[in-house]
């Protein structure tokens, strides 16, 4: 069959036929006891327990495909998935997806989602153990993703107590930096922003700092650097009942600094309110050295809330979906 007359759309390839093109080849993580091709996927939980997370991305919402390859929305629903899942201290193993789509999708947007989950997935240390495939009026993709905890209690948010060390894993800033690049006038092609676009388009976290830490000292607190990190503070300060105060000066960033002022923007709220960096934060014992990867920025106190340097913020500390649906028209939406 020649390249012009293979099926071009899902409504020419058909439901099953797509579904045995994206799983041909694919090798199993060692916890996917049974993946796709049954009623069900059979997964190992070794310790008796799963952590689980699920999370939507929906087009026009939380991705464009004007802005992102088919690879790069693979790769991102899969990373913020098993962030969360690393942000409980587990180590992801498996993951299962339902993806909906019109019926003119073109096949090779659908393989190009399910080669993006599939790196990740791999980068993050499990597999993609089966799913679900719809016709929908626009392309939506879910993701549930599946952790071992390896005989160790989960690491909440409410573990931090006053004395801690507040310290984070990852980069901050640059995935807002991107979008910023994308909802205004600038040049797509300038070299000088590659890398903001890279980072927006695929997260990277640092998944190995994360469960390298789970250790002899894990944190007494941890969490996934999504919403913002002061937004997600917040959350780590109202579940511990206690107060956050972050330090500024330790998370200046002079490469992102000089991008802001291109752009005539506010690298500091980048970092502290920008979301979707997948970066991770934790609290731990002042005493205790931090893990390789991990820098400290603030101290835990007696209180509640957060502030930068003694002083409550007074801009945004990041997303809220329903709050913000209506004020983010770009259709980028954390």
């Amino acid at each position: 069959m020649s390249e012009d007359s293979r099926p071009q759309t899902v409504r020419e390839l058909g439901e099953f036929a797509l579904i045995d093109r994206i799983n041909a080849g694919r090798e199993q993580a060692a916890h996917v006891l049974l993946g796709p091709g049954d009623d069900a996927a059979l997964v190992a939980a070794p310790d008796g327990r799963f952590v689980v997370s699920t999370d939507m991305l929906v087009e026009g919402r939380h991705f464009r495909l004007d802005w992102s390859s088919p690879v790069d929305i693979g790769r991102k629903a899969i990373a913020q998935n098993a962030a969360d899942v690393v942000a409980m201290g587990a180590r992801p193993t498996a993951f299962v997806v339902a993806l909906g789509c019109p019926a003119d999708t073109p096949v090779s947007v659908v393989e190009g989602i399910a080669d993006g989950m599939w790196i990740e997935a791999g980068r993050a240390g499990g597999s993609i153990a089966g799913g679900d495939l719809v016709r929908s009026d626009q392309l939506v993709v879910s993701v549930t993703a599946f952790g071992d905890l390896g005989g160790q209690p989960a690491i909440t948010r409410s573990g931090a107590v006053a004395g801690d060390i507040v310290a984070v894993a990852g980069e901050l800033g640059w995935s807002g930096a991107g979008l910023a690049v994308l909802t205004g006038d600038a040049d797509l092609t300038d070299p000088e922003f590659t890398y903001a676009l890279a980072t927006h388009r695929v997260p990277q976290p640092p998944y190995a700092a994360v469960i390298d830490a789970f250790g002899a000292h894990p944190p007494t607190a941890l969490t996934d650097v999504s919403d913002g990190l002061l937004a997600d503070l917040g959350h780590v300060a109202a579940a511990s009942h206690v107060a956050i105060d972050v330090h500024s000066a330790a998370l200046t960033d002079p490469e992102l600094s000089a991008l802001a002022k291109l752009l005539d923007a506010d690298a500091a709220q980048w970092i502290l309110a920008g979301g979707e960096d997948h970066a991770f934060a934790g609290t731990w014992p002042a005493e205790v050295a931090l893990p390789a990867g991990w820098r400290p920025i603030g101290i835990v106190t007696a209180g509640s809330g957060v502030t930068v340097d003694g002083v409550a913020p007074t801009g945004g500390t990041g997303w809220e979906s329903f709050r913000g649906a209506d004020a983010t028209p770009t259709g980028d939406e954390r």
